[in-house]
């Protein structure tokens, strides 16, 4: 095929752009139907691309859109080089990249590489061949225990509940061998010491590359390496911490993963601009740099602010430990609150005490959803005023900001779905453990008042999951008209972002108040967050944006202000 990126690329753009960008994760199933039947769509994306421009967002980050039966949302992957047919063919993908490309955004693939689905044709051809096959070979397949092999190779267990193992009939129809999952059973893992997986993955790295991607969100990028000697380690071995802080755990971030993103970088490095990449790494924050490195992936998402109680010290902690360590790797540092896995906050500084954790925390939430989502137990209001203040104090630092669709609306988590109407594989599974994230997954609402029958401007026919009556309060449309709305909120602070951004430093300034943190970016820029309830007196300069109403030169409390100071 030609080079679809000659097509749409502009060939000077700059090669360093993700360093301070301002990255929009789109979730397409739950963005825009353009068809009418429930599901987002590619083409619900390019119908909204001058809402993204007009947000002011530097890239969007596309969820996976390949081919899925959806038992995990979509990262259980067919094909990685197609487009599920309910989201749209390649050709819709390539007119969404032209038109966001055309508007100077950038477009970032989730790329799923620890393993496929199990209606793969790897795994289908797995599955048709004999123990010991190269069709095999490809995946970790191994012999049970017990007199006939009818236990499984040892007690590890999935992410998502139950055993890690799944037994397959053998193509004569005998009970045969078990294949590794770390998540769903329909999630098979690869075996990254088998040459072909290498080969097929810089494959599709070039196939999308050349369509026009720029970059590369990986999931689950600390997996793929596993110890898999014919002595499996046992379960107790797993959870031994000193390992996790080693590079030495049988499962997770191994050293000998990164050997797999400098083939990687190789690949990057073959486009003008270099294509980007980000790792999802749930490891150890002294061993995030790695996968960081200017000889790997570039970035690695850092969770630290997300798992965050609202707290001013806390916070400072975090921020100056992962500037330091992307300033001493040459990284650049990720920031990010809330995504397609974890409850919103707006609704998580919301909580009441004993929902996940103590009142405010940037906890998960699960507590709260278990015992049935009550939005009456949400403070709604405090919850949200946090929210901005916290996400405006993000959009001040140095590197790249991660926004999830709806957040710009100041959208609240969706606590209470019916059962019936769940999707996500954690609630079947764990029961009574795990309510799963559909809550966080609910299609946006694009206009306030829906037709009979259909969504709140979703698409024209319902919505995959249900949303609630008092989405109407949050309507993209209503807010779009509204100079006091939380959308309009963001489209200010993302506009001031843009001329805020300089070389990526920050110093901070000394406060006689531990609720109070105030940092210096270069040209004059002061921002100043309140995290307490009393009133602090701002720095004397042009209050450029604030995330409450600044009254006689004060901030009020559980706010953030950015200055402009002269001189």
């Amino acid at each position: 095929m030609s080079n679809r990126a000659d097509i749409v690329r502009d060939p000077a753009q700059d090669a360093h752009w993700w360093r301070q960008a301002t990255v929009y994760q789109i979730y397409p199933r739950s963005f825009a139907d353009s068809n009418g039947d429930g599901l987002g769509d590619l083409k619900g994306i390019t119908s909204k691309v001058q809402y993204l421009k007009d947000l002011g967002v530097d890239a969007v980050w596309l969820s996976p859109f390949y081919p899925s039966a959806l038992a995990d949302g979509g990262y259980d992957v067919d094909d990685y080089r197609n487009v599920d047919p309910r989201l749209g063919t390649l050709e819709d993908f390539d007119e969404m990249a032209a038109a966001l490309h055309a508007a100077g955004i950038k477009v970032i693939v989730d790329i799923v590489p620890n393993h496929t689905s199990n209606r793969h044709e790897w795994f289908k051809e797995a599955l048709a061949s004999p123990r010991g096959s190269a069709a095999r070979g490809r995946y970790i397949f191994r012999e049970g225990l017990g007199e006939n092999g009818e236990l499984p190779p040892n007690e590890w267990t999935s992410m998502f509940g139950g055993s890690a193992w799944e037994r397959v009939t053998e193509p004569d129809g005998t009970p045969g061998q078990w294949y590794l999952h770390l998540f769903a059973k329909e999630q098979p893992d690869l075996d990254w010491d088998n040459p072909e997986v290498h080969e097929d993955f810089l494959k599709t790295l070039r196939f999308w590359s050349d369509r026009g991607a720029d970059g590369f969100r990986v999931d689950v990028a600390h997996a793929l390496k596993k110890d898999m000697d014919a002595e499996l380690p046992s379960l107790e071995l797993l959870h031994r911490a000193d390992l996790f802080s080693k590079g030495e755990h049988p499962l997770w971030d191994r050293d000998e993963v990164h050997s797999i993103y400098a083939e990687w970088r190789k690949v990057f490095n073959e486009y003008n601009p270099p294509r980007t990449a980000v790792a999802e790494a749930w490891v150890h924050a002294d061993r995030r740099a790695r996968y960081a490195s200017p000889e790997g992936l570039g970035q690695a998402f850092n969770f630290d602010l997300l798992k965050a109680d609202f707290d001013a010290s806390q916070f400072r902690t975090i921020i100056s430990k992962n500037l330091a360590e992307a300033a001493a790797t040459g990284a650049s540092s990720t920031w990010v609150f809330s995504n397609h896995d974890v409850v919103r906050h707006a609704t998580r500084y919301g909580l009441p005490k004993g929902s996940g954790r103590e009142e405010g925390s940037g906890a998960d939430g699960k507590d709260w959803l278990l015992e049935g989502g009550d939005p009456a137990q949400v403070d709604a209001e405090r919850g949200l005023r946090r929210a901005k203040a916290a996400t405006l104090l993000m959009l001040a630092l140095p590197g790249s900001a991660y926004l999830y669709q709806g957040e710009e609306l100041g959208l609240q988590e969706v606590g209470q779905i019916p059962d019936e109407d769940r999707q996500d594989p954690t609630f079947f599974r764990n029961k009574g453990v795990e309510v799963g994230r559909d809550g966080c997954r609910v299609p946006l609402p694009w206009e306030a008042a829906p037709a009979e029958g259909s969504s709140f401007g979703f698409g024209s026919n319902g919505s995959h999951l249900p949303q609630p009556a008092w989405f109407a309060d949050y309507a993209a449309s209503v807010q779009a008209a509204d100079a006091g709305s939380t959308l309009s909120f963001y489209r200010r602070a993302l506009k001031l972002r843009h001329e805020l951004q300089a070389a990526e430093a920050l110093g901070w300034q000394d406060s006689a108040d531990d609720d109070v943190l105030h940092f210096v970016r270069p040209g004059g820029w002061h921002v100043v967050a309140n995290f307490g309830t009393a009133p602090v007196v701002l720095p004397e300069g042009e209050v450029l944006i604030a995330s409450a109403d600044v009254e006689g030169g004060k901030l009020p409390g559980e706010a953030t202000a950015w200055v402009r100071v002269a001189g």
